[in-house]
């Protein structure tokens, strides 16, 4: 017999987390339950975890906006309209829209000014509380949007879908990259790597990341990801190596993705070429960062922000994940449990001696 609780890891405040036990909710014809396998970490987590970007619905709430798992319990009317039974995969996307404002019904949910709920970032008091990947199931709302993910690929790798995702959107749909394309990014984290695989399949015949001396392991990673080139931004000039790079045709494409640093978009502006495409995806923590303007009016910039993954990037991301083209098995370096979460979210953030963290994933049943 089911438990009538589930455990969970509960956001109290900035830099708090406690374990608890919550109710296990109850399900109709129209929703369901996922048992989380895995929840992957990424860099907005450590943000809103230290309280550098606020909860905007307050505390408490279970952290945790990658949750991938099995359907545990699903409706006749929710297994009808989402295309799954009880015991397939799947992976859950960030927003669940309301599915009927004039935003969700003509294609830009992302923008949806009522959705119902956000997933890892939705408080507890908004019943039924299972809201976030942190915990050993999570609330499928009958408006939740989710994808199909095969079954035989682990758990560390099928998780990946938000970080690929995100470089897919990023790279390939906001950025517009395309064959011949030289692709500079800038920063060298998980979402970056995923970036470099996404503009190698889209077409890119250059690939350029940059990151610090002290993310070695992850330039190297990237190499293996599809960067034909890596600088080291604090060894060398961004600008100046992309220009000889490019025998000073600059980039058609740079996706700036570093966080809380200012230099990098001010290189975004110079490295870019004539006419080109510059997306903006690290957020700043909300610090002013000066922007000169007369580069974009004079180069012909244009500016895209990156705002999150939808649907299509999602569902291209998974294709890629299943194709094994890459080697995601060496992106993921760090599992843990669910009682071990702030140990996780320390670990990517590199405050654990002698680990080097790339992909972190807390698997709830360990």
């Amino acid at each position: 017999m089911a438990s009538n609780t589930v455990r969970a890891a509960v956001q109290t405040g900035p830099g708090a987390i406690e374990l608890r036990d919550l109710p296990r909710p109850r399900t109709g014809a129209d929703d369901g339950l996922l048992r989380v396998e895995a929840n992957g970490l990424c860099g907005s987590d450590l943000e809103t975890f230290h309280g550098r970007v606020p909860m905007r619905g307050g505390y408490p709430v279970v952290p945790g906006h990658e949750p991938l798992g099995i359907v545990e319990e699903i409706g006749h009317a929710a297994a009808e309209r989402w295309g799954v039974q009880a015991g397939d995969r799947v992976a859950l996307e960030v927003l669940v829209p309301c599915r009927a404002c004039r935003l969700c019904l003509s294609g830009q949910y992302m923008s949806c000014r009522n959705r119902k709920a956000t997933h890892g970032y939705t408080p507890l008091d908004r019943e039924p509380g299972l809201w976030g990947g942190l915990a050993e199931y999570v609330y499928l709302h009958p408006n939740v949007v989710l994808h199909k993910v095969r079954a035989d690929l682990p758990p560390e790798i099928a998780v990946m879908y938000n970080p690929l995702g995100a470089g897919v959107r990023w790279t390939a749909h906001l950025g517009q990259v395309g064959l011949g394309d030289t692709v500079l990014i800038l920063g060298a984290g998980q979402r970056a790597i995923m970036a470099a695989a996404a503009a190698k399949t889209a077409g890119a015949a250059t690939v350029i990341v940059t990151g610090l001396a002290s993310d070695a392991h992850k330039l190297t990673l990237a190499r293996k990801f599809g960067a034909d080139h890596t600088i080291v931004v604090d060894e060398e000039d961004t600008v100046a190596r992309v220009t000889e790079i490019t025998d000073g045709e600059l980039a058609d494409v740079v996706l700036e993705m570093t966080p809380m640093a200012a230099q990098p978009l001010d290189d975004a502006l110079r490295a870019a070429r004539h006419g080109g495409r510059i997306v903006v995806a690290g957020l700043k923590g909300g610090t002013k960062i000066p922007l000169d303007s007369d580069l974009v009016v004079n180069k012909a910039l244009t500016l895209v922000g990156a705002y999150g993954v939808d649907s299509r990037g999602y569902a291209e991301a998974i294709r890629i994940l299943e194709s094994g083209r890459f080697p995601f098995e060496e992106l993921h370096t760090h599992t843990f449990e669910l009682a071990d979460s702030v140990k996780a979210l320390d670990t990517l953030a590199g405050e654990i001696p002698g680990e080097r963290a790339v992909h972190v994933a807390v698997r709830p049943a360990g």
